[in-house]
């Protein structure tokens, strides 16, 4: 059977959108093949002809996300800068939903665990946040300081993002999200 050219890469790209979500959904080991496909809307047996392993698509489908998680993280700087984006990181609808949401929050810990190549790719997303978490804080704060104060703004939301979604009782996850929420802009200079 021939396909229409373009076929092959349009398939691929919903391969990799499907486990981009799926993965940051139910982790990295939570997701077989098999479903993932089935998920698609493809055969098993299909999967070899586009990724080499599922290491492979692990590393194009943390690009997807990544690249997902920068451009929400630029929408949300232009809508209201910092503080509109720690605002938006830290609400409940992000904290429910980690297949739409930020893709270093979900995966961080299983990400420790793979190849260097994997964790390269998912590096280069982060280090672009911290990046631009630094450019934008107040003039006020030390240029010796704005790294470490970066780093600490996204891994206190980050942390809080996860332990808020780990805990079994509401409340206590509401909490955790409004500490976040308050530690992320006080540490970002924003009363």
């Amino acid at each position: 059977m021939r396909y229409e050219k373009g076929h092959k890469e349009a398939t691929r790209r919903r391969i990799v959108e499907t486990a981009s979500a799926r993965f940051r959904q139910n982790g990295i080991d939570g997701v077989g093949v098999a479903d993932l496909m089935a998920e698609a809307g493809l055969t098993h047996g299909g999967f070899y002809s586009h990724f080499s392993s599922k290491e492979d698509l692990v590393q194009q489908a943390v690009k997807d996300a990544s690249e997902e998680s920068q451009e929400r993280f630029e929408r949300r700087i232009k809508e209201g800068g910092l503080e509109c984006w720690i605002r938006n990181y830290m609400r409940a609808g992000h904290r429910d939903h980690p297949e739409l949401g930020c893709a270093v929050a979900p995966l961080v810990s299983e990400i420790a665990r793979h190849p260097i190549a994997t964790r390269r790719e998912f590096t280069k997303n982060f280090v672009q946040v911290l990046d631009r978490i630094e450019e934008l804080l107040p003039a006020s704060e030390p240029a010796g300081t704005r790294r470490k104060t970066a780093i600490a703004i996204f891994s206190t939301v980050m942390g809080a993002l996860q332990l808020a979604r780990a805990a079994s009782d509401p409340a206590l996850s509401e909490e955790i999200l409004e500490a976040g929420l308050v530690s992320g802009l006080a540490l970002a200079g924003i009363k």
